[in-house]
Order: structure tokens, then C-alpha cells, then sequence
């Protein structure tokens, strides 16, 4: 079965971070300005934090990619990390170095630094915050953005609108809109510092991120990611690893700070009665097998039904303080203040980004595994052909039945 994958390496103030991708076909156009273009929307937001005024992200192309075209072969990105110069010593392989930076002991709650530094048995927190920051989502942007690429020979776009920050959410209702509909609130949301695509909630939305930079504090929030023009039959009913919604579920989840994922309406599906969230099914000879309403996020059995693939997802505050929580040191056992590194006050606008290229690469992994192929133009004859096949229906006669 053929199998798209990547692999990222590195740390938030290591050399830099490094991506992997393997079994992206040949003769896929990219661009590197592009790639550059998705890790400039990764960076800005209102509410960032002080690395987005040392970091300018840029991606080199290591490997994989001759003239703008894809080989075949395994493509490596690389992203440096600007503020590695101040932190060559306490980060640097050589054991010469050890001892240069002293040790963090006080665990931050909410963040990966105490259960980190249990399971590996570190006696030092860097050890652990150092990969579990999110700066490693810059590099799955960078990844993302190749995947962004390759959709676009299949006219399959993704998108993005922040629903939500703190206690203020916009009550959308995704079962109704269409795709050209969704990618106009993407777009809106493009013009706005929070990624609003309603002015009276971005209002709303700077003035709750305000408050918590004033009291010390974060603020979490919600988005909406979706993915246009996507074909029917990506993902499958057969086995539990290959439904496209668990997959889907299971990449954005993966997010840091991400504690919530909904596909399609999600939890308000089961306040409701069957017959007001099941998307009926219609039939004409110009579109088909159709919807008229999107209640299942465009999935059902863990199959893509032809409908906009709909995604929310919750990120909780970030757990890093500028007024520390209560915490234990590790050595002494005595009661301390989390440690504080350098932080956001809100990141939302930022997860909504990295949710597309989530989404991005689990449509593209599906895509190829439906339809296969080592160069570009062998996916896209197969893809054309499926869809074509869909269409004219030859297959779809009716059964003989035997008295």
C-alpha cells in the first residue's frame, strides 16, 4: 500500500528543526516561497509571545526537490533556529559543555515538563520542555505547506477561522455552509490579528487577550479548519487505523495544547434527535449522490462522503505564566513557583494555522493511499479516472434477482 510519512527532529533552541518526508511522488511542484509564506501565518496572532520578534522562519530544501520538482525521493527540510547563538553552550551534543546552564527544577503544571522528566528519569526540565515546546509545530507547518502543494493538482483547499478565545465563542453553523462560503471566512480571517472573520468578535477577542497579558495570565480558545473539494471514498470503514475521522482526530490532537476535537456538529450530535443532524440524501444527473446539509464533518463510517471535511478543535491556556503557578521543586521537594521560560499570552490564531497543515497532510496520506502512484501524473490519471468512473455510475446496475 503505498504510504506517505514524515518524521521532524529538534529542539526549541537546539540548531534548528529538521523534517522528513517520504513517499511524496515525483513531478509535484514546490515552492519554497510558499513553504516560507505558511510559516509567516505560524508566526503571527495577536497575543504571541517575544521568539516571534527573534524568529523569521524560513525553510532551506536539503534534499528530495531538484529545479522546483519533486524526485520521488525522501525530501529534508531544515529550519534554523535564530536564538541558537545564545543558547550554544546549554544546548551543544559535546559533553564539554555539560554543566554551563543551570538546571530547571520546578515543573510548570499544564505543561509535559513533570510526567517528561518521570518517564525518562532527567534530572534536569530542559531535557524535556526543550521538545515538547511548540516550536516543533514549525516544521510540521513547513511539512504541511508540501502536502498544501500537492492537494492543489486535486483543486482540494484548506482553510481556517478562530471560533473562539476564553469565555467569547461565535456559534457557527458548518452544517450550512457551503465551500465557497467556508473559504471566504478563511480568507477574512487572514485580514484579522486574532483570525477573525467577524469584526465585532475580533473586537471582543483583543480585549479578552488584553486582560490575561494584564493579570499575568493566557487564554485558550477555539477553530474551525476545513478542507474543500475533497473526493469521495478517502479513508475506509474496514479497519479502525484506516478511518480518515480517527486519523484526522488523532493528527490535530497531536497539537500542543490541543485538548478537544469535533468532527463536523461533534458534541452538539448527541443533544439532538436523528432525524435533525442526518445529512439526507438526494440524487439529480448533475451532481449525483448529493447533501443538502453537512452535520457529519463530511465523514461517515470513516470515509469521506464528498462534503467539506469540518474539524473543530479546543486549545487549552497555555501553561506557561508570566505570574507562576504553584509547583514543587524536584531536588529540595519544597513548595516553589513554576518556572516561567518565554511565552504567549494566546496562541489560538497560530493553532488554527497548524491545524491546516495538519489537515493538509492527512488528506494528502489518504489521497495517496486510495489512489497510489510514483509520479504526480500516475496519482492524477488514476485520480480522474475514479472520478470519472463515480460519475458515470457503469458499475451501479441493478442486481438480477432470482424467484
Amino acid at each position: 500500500m503505498p504510504m506517505l510519512r514524515f518524521l521532524t527532529a529538534g529542539e526549541s533552541h537546539g540548531k534548528g528543526l529538521t523534517g522528513i518526508i517520504e513517499g511524496m511522488p515525483s513531478g509535484v511542484t514546490i515552492s519554497k516561497e510558499d513553504i516560507n509564506r505558511e510559516l509567516k501565518r505560524r508566526q503571527q496572532g495577536y497575543g504571541r509571545g517575544g521568539r516571534m520578534k527573534i524568529e523569521s522562519d524560513e525553510v532551506e530544501i536539503l534534499s528530495g526537490i531538484r529545479w522546483g520538482k519533486t524526485l520521488g525521493s525522501p525530501i529534508t527540510l531544515f529550519i534554523r533556529n535564530r536564538d541558537w547563538d545564545n543558547w550554544e553552550k546549554a544546548m551543544n551534543p559535546d559533553e564539554a559543555f555539560e554543566g554551563t546552564h543551570p538546571p530547571l527544577t520546578k515543573p510548570r503544571p499544564g505543561h509535559a515538563d513533570l510526567a517528561g522528566l518521570l518517564k525518562y528519569q532527567h534530572i534536569d526540565i530542559r531535557n524535556v520542555l526543550e521538545r515538547s515546546s511548540a516550536r516543533e509545530t514549525a516544521m510540521r507547518v513547513a511539512i504541511g505547506a508540501v502536502a498544501k502543494q500537492f492537494l492543489t493538482n486535486f483543486n482540494i483547499k484548506i482553510g481556517s477561522f478562530v471560533t473562539g478565545i476564553g469565555p467569547e465563542e461565535k456559534q457557527v453553523e458548518t452544517a450550512y455552509l457551503d465551500e465557497e462560503e467556508l473559504l471566504k471566512l478563511s480568507n477574512l480571517a487572514d485580514t484579522s490579528p486574532v483570525r477573525s472573520p467577524w469584526k465585532e468578535t475580533e473586537a471582543k477577542f483583543v480585549e479578552i487577550i488584553d486582560q490575561a497579558l494584564q493579570s499575568g495570565n493566557t487564554v485558550g480558545g477555539s477553530f474551525i479548519v476545513f478542507a474543500t473539494s475533497v473526493p469521495v471514498g478517502l479513508g475506509s470503514h474496514v479497519h479502525w487505523d484506516r478511518k480518515l475521522d480517527s486519523k484526522i482526530a488523532m493528527g490535530i490532537m497531536s497539537i500542543q495544547a490541543i485538548k478537544a476535537v469535533e468532527i463536523g456538529d461533534g458534541v452538539l450530535l448527541g443533544k439532538k434527535y436523528g432525524s435533525e443532524v442526518m445529512d439526507e440524501i438526494f440524487y439529480d444527473k448533475n451532481k449525483k449522490f448529493h447533501r443538502k446539509t453537512n452535520h457529519m464533518g463530511g465523514i461517515e463510517g470513516g470515509i469521506s462522503n464528498g462534503m467539506p471535511i469540518i474539524v473543530k478543535a479546543t486549545m487549552k491556556p497555555i501553561p506557561t505564566l508570566r505570574k507562576p503557578l504553584k509547583s514543587v521543586d524536584i531536588f529540595t521537594k519544597e513548595n516553589s513557583l513554576a518556572s516561567y521560560e518565554r511565552s504567549d499570552v494566546c496562541a489560538v490564531p497560530a493553532a488554527s494555522i497548524i491545524a491546516e497543515a495538519v489537515l493538509a497532510w492527512h488528506i494528502a496520506e489518504a489521497l495517496i493511499e486510495k489512489f497510489g502512484g510514483d509520479s504526480l501524473e500516475e496519482t492524477k490519471t488514476n485520480f480522474f479516472y475514479y472520478h470519472k468512473t463515480i460519475m458515470e455510475e457503469n458499475w451501479l446496475k441493478h442486481p438480477k434477482i432470482r424467484g
